[in-house]
């Protein structure tokens, strides 16, 4: 069974740092993608950053380029999302997902195209944990 569970949210002041971690089980890395997710409130969901495993390659929203970095942290064996310089508009809950089943639950395709690279990514991913709650004070 597809698992992911979120940690390491909290409050942190604007211009602060967090460290997310995404912990998996019931599926191995190497053959799909892991993204990071948010959601504001009175906002819709969006792909905050992707990894995806097949080729190696990652993935950031532009609001968020050099400032946040996933990767593939060996120590805790997590999907680790480090996010410096944080802002009010970075608040809200994280969601890790993967892409092993579709959001209409069919399994992935291994000549699919690149989840990371879909402009519908909600609909590539069909596997998520419960969110951690991030909240930056002003």
């Amino acid at each position: 069974q597809v698992q992911l569970v979120e940690s390491g949210g909290g409050l942190v002041e604007n211009g602060g740092s967090l460290k997310l971690s995404c912990t998996t089980s019931g599926f191995h890395w190497n053959y799909y993608a892991i993204a990071w997710f948010r959601q504001g409130p009175g906002k819709e969901r969006e792909a905050v950053s992707c990894i995806n495993f097949i080729d190696g390659s990652t993935h950031y929203v532009d609001s968020v380029k050099g400032r946040f970095t996933i990767f593939r942290d060996r120590v805790a064996n997590t999907i680790a999302l480090q996010m410096n310089d944080l802002k009010t508009e970075d608040a809200g809950v994280y969601y890790c997902a993967t892409d092993v089943f579709d959001a209409a639950g069919f399994p992935r395709r291994r000549d699919a195209a690149n989840s990371c690279e879909r402009r519908d990514s909600l609909a590539a991913f069909g596997s998520w944990g419960r969110g951690t709650q991030v909240t930056v004070s002003s």
